[in-house]
């Protein structure tokens, strides 16, 4: 069997349901054995360091155990059970919900966080829907996703990714939105050699719980220790090649 035939299915023949079953037992499983890791730990702290001295009502969606905003005074939405419990005990506020169904009022963040997740939802209009409406008018975005439909592996499948974005299309659903790009940077840890992804893959389907611990004991550490400064540009003009991209937004004010 190669590691291919793993996938279960092409991207847009699964459904909501499907997604949010295989992201929960996934992340779940994570993070049940992970350690939070600080938000200084990662390359985006100078870019949320600016931005959080500059704002005081924060949200992060999806963060996992992996946080990218200070965790005092911050806002922190996940499905997952055990990723929540950690971030509470470390000070954060958390709420169990999604992205397309955010508990809170119209207006209530001034800075918002959204770190690979669109590419996990059916309904990207809705998610984004709702990162504008509790975003104040004014407020600061940060958001990642993965580009390319044309690179899709299965890889993509097994993370519980349902789509890749076209620059265009992730450009366009922003401006719907109210979200104007103002600075963008290449983005991601993902190991580029193919067979290193398929090995890991197999890991995980086969032997998951050592490949977890692998992956947070050993793989992740090095990764973020080893991580290079972001390098942002005016705009969003991403190149060839280009797997993964962070955007700065900001949301039109009235």
């Amino acid at each position: 069997m190669t590691i291919a035939s793993f996938t279960s299915a092409t991207p847009a023949s699964r459904t909501d349901a499907d997604l949010i079953g295989s992201n929960k037992r996934f992340y779940d499983a994570l993070w049940s054995d992970a350690k939070l890791f600080s938000p200084d730990r990662f390359n985006t702290w100078p870019l949320v360091a600016e931005i959080a001295a500059e704002t005081s009502r924060r949200l992060e969606v999806a963060p996992g155990l992996r946080p990218r905003l200070p965790l005092p005074d911050t806002q922190f939405v996940d499905l997952s059970l055990p990723a929540l419990a950690d971030l509470g005990r470390h000070g954060a506020r958390v709420a169990n919900a999604m992205i397309g169904a955010l508990p809170f009022r119209d207006a209530s963040f001034d800075f918002v966080c959204a770190f690979d997740i669109l590419e996990h939802v059916v309904d990207d209009e809705g998610a984004l829907g709702e990162l504008a409406r509790v975003a104040e008018p004014g407020a600061r975005m940060l958001i990642s996703v993965p580009l390319d439909p044309n690179a899709w592996t299965a890889f993509d499948d097994f993370v519980g990714h349902y789509r890749r974005y076209d620059p265009e299309a992730i450009r366009e659903l922003l401006a719907r939105h109210g979200f104007t790009i103002e600075r963008s940077a290449v983005y991601g840890m993902q190991p580029k050699s193919s067979r290193l992804l398929d090995l890991g893959q197999w890991f995980l389907t086969h032997q998951r719980t050592r490949a977890m611990w692998w992956y947070n004991r050993v793989f992740m550490p090095l990764g973020v220790r080893f991580q290079k400064p972001l390098a942002f540009t005016p705009g969003f003009a991403p190149g060839p090649g280009v797997d993964e991209v962070l955007l700065v937004c900001r949301k039109a004010s009235i």
